[in-house]
């Protein structure tokens, strides 16, 4: 599903990662660890669209990401990828629907249909009964839990995960790494989890490790 090939980065004279190349496959849940400095967000945001490499090309269900076209690669990320952050990013003002419904109405999926893809999505992560509250009345595990069904309502073929235990306790954690790793295989996306815990990193089905400028399997 995602294709990387020979990614490179450089922060003005200083290389941050070079010849990075993997892939994932559908369905599939990858950690990527490393220590603080290494690039790892960085690429996830190559990844995402949100920046672009020095070289190198990366593809998604055989489609190069269109690095040269702003408009292109907006609408590109808007379609077919879902990124989980580490601090939520749900907006305050909307009730726990509306901020999962968000997606669609950027994709511009009519009204009557959004009521029911938005349900099924909360469903799949045991949030329906909250779809009525506001972020600032839930719990952190059941805030992450709806930044997943909002990052996965819009069917994404790729879902990005930057440090999305890094504000949770252990119990939380666990059950959001669960939901995680449930949705990327009921989905079948190629899912990307930034993290340094271990215990996040032991929940994907393989682990690479970005260090010394390289990506290598840990």
């Amino acid at each position: 599903m995602l294709e990387v090939r020979d990614l490179a980065k450089s922060f003005g004279a200083a290389p941050l990662f070079e010849a990075v190349a993997f892939g994932v496959a559908p369905g599939e849940l990858v950690a990527l660890v490393g220590e603080s400095g290494s690039g790892k967000s960085t690429l996830l945001n190559i990844l995402a669209g949100l920046e672009r490499p020095d070289a190198g090309s990366v593809h998604l269900a055989g489609q190069a990401l269109p690095f040269g076209n702003d408009e292109a690669l907006a609408l590109w990320r808007r379609a077919h990828v879902g990124f989980v952050f580490q601090a939520f990013h749900l907006l305050p003002y909307l009730t726990v629907s509306e901020n999962v419904a968000l997606p669609l109405v950027l994709n511009g999926v009519p009204s009557g249909e959004r009521a029911g893809r938005v349900l099924a999505a909360l469903q799949s992560v045991g949030m329906a009964r909250h779809a009525g509250r506001k972020p600032g009345t839930l719990s952190g595990g059941e805030a992450q839990r709806v930044a997943i069904a909002r990052s996965v309502v819009h069917g994404p073929r790729l879902l990005l995960a930057d440090e999305p235990t890094g504000n949770l306790d252990e119990a939380n954690a666990a059950q959001v790494l669960d939901t995680l790793r449930s949705e990327v295989k009921r989905s079948g996306a190629a899912g990307l989890l930034v993290t340094h815990s271990p215990v996040a990193a032991a929940a994907a089905d393989r682990v690479l490790r970005l260090s010394g400028r390289h990506l290598a399997a840990a």
